[in-house]
């Protein structure tokens, strides 16, 4: 199939306010710290930094700890200060932070994984930390013995977290494409489903009860877990890996970010639309000419087999003569134009075609965010060791939000 470049419509662009540079490594986590203009780093140079904004206006580290193997992710809970590391040797190391964000002292080792651990989420209520790692392993430990109290194995590396506090499920993401959800008890767990299509990054908001996930495929999927009903919703606004995602409750809008630099933010109170499940067929649903596999109907009317292709409004298997036409369709998903048939195409009125989601450059690779919704704040990292401090005011659907990201990557 031959490529098809898009332009992402702009409507703007962040102003970059701080730039942090010192590490001599890839960033693999950032996150603010609440109540404070100050952001917490992790970094393969095996180095965790706190950094907090001076009088000057720029950012200098309060904290510069090293540790023995590469830090891969980290969670962290402001309340009570605790900072848990995740490592690529496989432990979990707990620090606490002092109160004036100027000393680290280490608390506890947690020999969580056999490999690089590649996600964790600390939970004060239950006084767990929940970790998934390349050892294709989910495990939960107790922060209070140090003790490991349940593990669960995978087919494929365990790329992605979230966990719910107060259900305590666990949704776990591995590269084979699967979203596994998993109930976790002391010393016991029970599989619950599992979810097929992605691999890269998950959000759970647990008041509607929505999962969402982004992937190499370039799209977002909304899961309505707490509808009970197997309703998902489609998102396809990118042009690279979806690496990050946020959901704000506020606004019920989702804010999307890709390896590119490319920042959606998606409308989720507007009224959407499932997009149809492709069906097979061996000949055009619509003139019924055969498909270059069917030999059969190919011999009996001495006629060339032909590509299929997908209407993505209907779902059938169509030929290129009866799908000639684009479209978006932000209904259901569609914020470029997409393949129709022509059919479905003389349906679409041009009230069809209004955008549910606006774009934006970030200009550099996003590989992690973390927001702070009550200060319109948002952090990102990337892969070319600086820090960037952004503001950007994005205007959607009549709702003003300030975002502010700090990002690891300034690339055109």
């Amino acid at each position: 199939m031959a490529a098809e470049i898009h332009s992402r419509p702009q409507t703007a662009r962040p102003i970059l306010l701080n730039k942090i540079e010192g590490h001599s490594d890839t960033v693999n986590k950032a996150v603010l710290i609440p109540k404070e203009d100050g952001v917490i780093t992790v970094s393969e140079d095996r180095t965790i930094r706190v950094w907090l904004k001076r009088d000057s206006g720029q950012y200098w580290p309060s904290i510069y700890h090293t540790v023995s193997s590469p830090c891969s992710c980290m969670s962290y809970h402001h309340d009570s200060r605790r900072i848990f590391i995740g490592q690529d040797n496989g432990a979990v190391v707990e620090f606490l932070i002092s109160e004036d964000f100027n000393k680290m002292n280490h608390v506890k080792t947690y020999p969580a994984h056999q490999n690089r651990v590649s996600d964790m989420v600390f939970s004060l209520e239950s006084e767990w930390v929940v970790s998934t790692g390349h050892d294709k392993s989910v495990s939960w430990m107790c922060t209070q013995s140090g003790s490991m109290l349940g593990r669960h194995y995978f087919t494929a590396w365990a790329s992605c977290l979230q966990y719910d506090h107060e259900t305590q499920h666990a949704f776990v993401g591995d590269y084979s494409g699967q979203i596994t959800l998993l109930k976790l008890e002391r010393q016991t767990y029970s599989t619950i489903t599992t979810l097929k299509g992605h691999e890269g990054t998950l959000w759970w908001d647990p008041v509607q009860r929505l999962l969402f996930s982004g992937a190499s495929d370039h799209s977002v999927i909304m899961w309505d877990i707490g509808g009970r009903k197997g309703r998902t919703l489609l998102l396809q606004g990118h042009h690279e890996r979806v690496q990050a995602l946020r959901y704000l409750q506020l606004t019920r809008q989702l804010l999307s970010c890709s390896a590119d630099g490319g920042i959606a933010v998606w409308n989720m109170d507007a009224q959407r639309e499932e997009a149809p499940q492709w069906l097979d067929s061996d000949s055009c649903q619509k003139c019924e000419q055969p498909f270059f596999w069917n030999i059969k109907q190919m011999w009996d009317t001495k006629t060339l087999g032909l590509r299929q292709h997908h209407c993505r409004k209907c779902g059938q298997a169509v030929c290129g003569k009866c799908s000639s036409k684009r479209s978006t369709y932000p209904i259901m998903g569609f914020e470029f134009p997409v393949r129709v048939c022509d059919a479905c195409f003389d349906t679409i009125k041009e009230e069809d075609r209004t955008a549910l989601a606006t774009f934006h450059e970030g200009k550099h690779n996003i590989a992690h965010m973390d927001m702070d919704p009550s200060r319109g704040l948002m952090v990102t990292c990337g892969s070319d060791r600086i820090v960037k401090v952004n503001n950007t005011l994005v205007i959607c659907d009549k709702i003003l939000i300030f975002v502010t990201s700090c990002s690891i990557c300034d690339k055109e």
